[in-house]
């Protein structure tokens, strides 16, 4: 019998100087998206920005994140080009530690 394999969405900005806010989920949602951001939103100083470097997948582009990100101009988001995992910094930081 072979072993079940299970995945959890981890949500990981990479914060400098290396600072890490990192959040697990059940579920790779909107909402738990949104929960996650709130997370960051607590935890950066109000006087920073913040820039975000998100894949395209459609948890990060839905209507309610939009909503959120108008509405709090600090946060700068920049899309990773489509089929470029090897862009994605969390990524190549979980190779280096494994």
């Amino acid at each position: 019998m072979g072993q079940k394999t299970v995945v959890c969405p981890l949500y990981c900005p990479i914060l400098i100087p290396g600072q890490v806010i990192g959040q697990t989920q059940q579920r790779h949602r909107a909402a738990e998206f949104l929960r996650f951001l709130h997370t960051i939103e607590q935890s950066v100083p109000e006087n920073l920005d913040v820039h975000l470097i998100m894949d395209n997948y459609g948890t990060h582009k839905t209507a309610a994140v939009h909503g959120w990100f108008a509405r709090r101009p600090r946060f700068h988001v920049h899309f990773t080009p489509t089929s470029a995992s090897w862009i994605n910094q969390v990524g190549r930081w979980f190779a280096t530690l494994t």
